[in-house]
């Protein structure tokens, strides 16, 4: 879905509605995608700001698109469905590009999601060592 809201440009409703509508998913399979798509969608500003600053020599345009999508959609697991374990979502995104990207994109999209966990966790390892002001 958010491949064909991106390479497309259509909007969110079209999307779901032409994507979800023909299977015949279970409910909680259908919220679960919408909720990942929906939210993955409205923060895509925030998500490729984040994308750009560990992507260092990859425009985010010049990114396969197929690539791009898989980044933004995990990206937003990792930082927003915080009950799915890290390792479960990078496993599943690799498995995403295994199935509809390239070989090279495997190793690419680990290497960019990693990136971004480890400096997300050094950050808040610096946020709890700062001092605390005197009362």
């Amino acid at each position: 879905m958010l491949f064909q809201w991106d390479v497309g440009q259509h909007p969110p409703e079209q999307v779901i509605a032409t994507f979800l509508a023909p299977r015949k998913l279970d409910s909680g399979t259908e919220e679960f995608a919408r909720s990942l798509f929906e939210g993955a969608a409205r923060e895509t500003q925030s998500l490729d700001a984040l994308l750009r600053t560990q992507a260092e020599h990859w425009r985010l345009e010049r990114m396969a698109a197929v690539d791009r999508n898989i980044l933004r959609l995990s990206l937003y697991e990792l930082l927003h469905v915080p009950e799915n374990p890290h390792a479960v979502v990078l496993d599943e995104a690799l498995e995403l590009a295994r199935r509809f990207s390239t070989v090279n994109s495997v190793s690419f999209i680990n290497g960019v999601l990693d990136g971004i966990l480890k400096a997300r966790a050094g950050a808040k390892l610096e946020e709890g060592a700062k001092p605390s002001k005197p009362a």
